[in-house]
């Protein structure tokens, strides 16, 4: 019988956060673990999708994307971020931003490069790189600043170091990084001439009027970034599978030959969906920070009340508490029991950290419905 798994594959399994939402549907309870991000999709992005399907445009796209929606990526890139980008060569739509980061390890990194990933981590860049055949190396930040500096940076490299993670606002601590702290970043990057890899799929999402920086319009980084973004978390369209990459022109073209061979294009009605949802007027981001805000204000409450001391996040909608209270040493022991007392699911702080890391912490999600989110914060007061 042929090998039931490929040697790659022996020290990976799939997320804690599937695992705990499948234990959570298993008792019915309030699933505050996996970004499900179940809000409701803004009208003009569903609409724009639903005209697409109707009129049967549903053939291939470039494997690059849809070129008005690239024009439309480059015209936010340039108001929004600061990033000038040229829509034909230097961007790129992709199936979700987890492809893009797929296309970007294999377009530009080779079987044994080291792929630096400050933890707490997003765990799907890591499985990512492991399959890909990556060194994955770790470099701690600590709780609860999670500060980011060029000593920690120079004391994690290897000589097999080629590339740096980035994700800001990160998943799942909700720490944005500075421009004094990226600026030391472009300096090791310098150093060591570095690739970045970012992902700043929540860069919508932040509070009490912080600025995000992209990191590709800090000192020279623009020159060594792959800038990942992605329309999942801004729109509520988890499930749609769209993103896009932005990189100098000679790596844009390896990602897009990668996107090619792997996922030949995001789906095009989807394509047009988002397209549409560019043209969104400012209010509707104002509204929507505001909408996450009471929301991370309402679960921040209720984890103190708990007991489950929480670390405020700068954006995102996640937020770390602290489950020492619960009395359990093995954090997945104390998911656990924090569903079977209360019904309510979070993630174990372990599947974001290597090693013993995140052993006291919890990680929630405040993407819900305000009555759903209402409900699980009733719950976790009676802990």
């Amino acid at each position: 019988m042929p090998q039931a798994r490929a040697h790659r594959l022996a020290d990976l399994a799939q997320s804690s956060i599937r695992a705990m939402t499948r234990a959570c549907n298993r008792v019915g309870g309030i699933n505050l673990g996996q970004g499900i991000c179940d809000l409701p999709t803004p009208e003009r992005v569903r609409q724009a999708a639903i005209a697409a399907i109707e009129r049967d445009d549903s053939s291939y796209t470039y494997a690059e994307g849809l070129a008005s929606l690239r024009e439309r990526i480059a015209a936010k890139l340039a108001r929004v971020n600061g990033i000038e980008a040229d829509p034909e060569g230097e961007i790129l739509v992709t199936s979700g931003s987890a492809a893009a980061f797929t296309c970007a390890i294999h377009g530009l990194l080779d079987p044994g490069d080291g792929l630096l990933v400050p933890e707490p981590y997003y765990g799907y860049h890591v499985g990512a790189a492991l399959v890909a055949g990556l060194d994955v190396q770790t470099l701690r930040l600590e709780a609860p600043d999670f500060a980011l500096t060029p000593a920690g940076l120079r004391a994690a490299l290897r000589p097999n170091t080629r590339a740096v993670v980035l994700c800001t606002p990160a998943n799942p601590s909700g720490r944005m990084y500075t421009r004094a702290e990226l600026e030391g970043l472009a300096l090791v990057a310098r150093e060591h001439d570095l690739l970045i890899i970012t992902d700043e799929i929540y860069e919508e999402i932040r509070y009490e009027g912080r600025e995000h920086v992209s990191p590709a319009t800090v000192a020279d980084l623009a020159e060594r970034t792959v800038t990942i973004m992605g329309l999942s978390k801004t729109f509520s369209i988890t499930g749609w599978r769209l993103g896009y990459a932005v990189a100098p022109r000679a790596m844009a073209a390896s990602l897009t030959l990668v996107h090619d061979l792997f996922y030949i294009c995001a789906p095009t009605p989807l394509q047009h969906g988002v397209a549409a949802g560019f043209e969104a007027p400012a209010a509707f981001f104002r509204d929507m920070r505001a909408a996450y805000s009471a929301k991370r204000r309402l679960l921040l409450e209720a984890l103190d009340s708990a007991g489950l001391t929480p670390i405020v996040p700068e954006g995102a909608y996640y937020i770390l508490a602290d489950s020492s209270r619960l009395g359990l040493a093995d954090p997945r022991a104390a998911a656990m029991t924090l569903l079977e007392r209360t019904g309510v699911a979070a993630v174990p702080g372990d599947a974001f950290y290597s090693g013993e890391g995140g052993t006291d912490l919890l990680r929630f999600c405040f993407a819900k419905q305000d009555a759903e989110l209402e409900e699980a914060a009733r719950r976790l007061r009676t802990l």
